[in-house]
């Protein structure tokens, strides 16, 4: 088993803002493990907000011991590195490998099919006016994530369900929010049918959400990173945001996904932006999801080639030149 990487840039067709940062680029890293002549492949960010970076997730792939590589299975994978990017980047191109091993690929590996989903199309933070204008051109993407932090915060909702009322809307807060302005917001988030609030409060003030009947459905993003944190915070958010990134690539995401199909919770598959060799196994743990947001490959000014086939938000299966097959 060959481990290798590279960095790789992608930058944003316009500027993607959030509560808490503006980014116009973003840089990767692109994993392959090569064995018997194949190749599996994946791409890694990160979790910036967790101090990662290129070169921390570089550091911890050149660190493993190469007797580990050549016996690597997905169990022993979860224990050589912790959840985050660089565990991502492993684990995803493992699960390529062995799909392209296997006589029906990722499929046959998983037992379930791959099925085309809508993904929610994510507009950034901006000004009432602005968000509008962008609400209405995104037409016919007819499922809208809003990042809204904790200015204008109903003004900018408002604006944007005038502007299309036709759209689903999720509102992603990065957690901008105080609790007085979460709890002063609810009526007004269900009156204009807001489908689900991810991450309203800062990891370390969400505790006042246990318990809470809150209006609308409440998601745990930054407050989520693997499976081990599943049980910790059940109890203060109806629904949980599945990043690979964050919990370390497809293993994980599929416990996670198993643990809310087990408990009838809900649940969405993120991304933290990336090209379509990242939304690919992704794509695999939205399978059944509630909520998809893997519109990283929209927000790019180039992609990888092949890449995913999105239209009008449809996201179809990974063609077998791009992961999985």
């Amino acid at each position: 088993m060959k481990l290798a990487w590279e960095c790789r840039a992608w930058d944003m067709k316009a500027p993607f803002v959030t509560a808490g940062e503006t980014v116009n680029r973003i840089e990767v890293l692109h994993v392959t493990l090569a064995a018997g002549g194949r190749v599996g492949r994946a791409e890694t960010m990160g979790v910036d907000y967790r101090g990662e970076t290129i070169r921390s997730m570089a550091d911890a792939l050149s660190g493993l011991d190469s007797r580990a590589l050549m016996a690597l299975d997905f169990n022993d994978l979860q224990e050589l590195l912790p959840p985050g990017g660089a565990r991502n980047g492993l684990d995803c191109a493992l699960w390529d490998l062995r799909a392209k091993q296997s006589p029906g690929g990722i499929q046959a590996l998983l037992g379930f099919p791959i099925k085309p989903l809508v993904t929610l199309y994510t507009l950034s933070l901006d000004d009432p006016d602005s968000m509008a204008r962008a609400a209405r051109e995104a037409a016919p993407l007819n499922r809208l994530k809003l990042k809204l932090n904790d200015k204008q915060t109903l003004e900018c909702l408002e604006a944007v369900r005038a502007a299309r009322p036709d759209a689903q809307l999720v509102i992603d807060a990065n957690g901008s929010w105080s609790a007085s302005l979460l709890m002063s917001l609810g009526d007004d988030l269900a009156r204009l049918d807001v489908a689900l609030l991810e991450q309203p409060l800062p990891v370390d003030g969400d505790a006042v959400l246990d318990g809470l009947r809150y209006p609308v459905m409440l998601c745990a993003d930054e407050s989520l990173q693997s499976s081990a944190e599943l049980d910790d915070i059940a109890s203060r958010y109806d629904a949980v945001n599945i990043k690979l990134d964050k919990c370390g690539g497809l293993s994980d995401a599929l416990a996670i996904r198993e643990w809310c199909l087990a408990r009838g919770r809900q649940f969405m598959v993120g991304n933290m932006l990336g090209s379509s060799l990242a939304m690919a196994p992704a794509l695999v743990a939205a399978q059944g999801a509630d909520f998809v947001d893997l519109d990283g490959p929209l927000w790019q000014s180039m992609d990888v080639n092949p890449a995913l086939d999105i239209a009008n938000g449809w996201i179809q299966p990974p063609p077998a030149a791009l992961w999985g097959q």
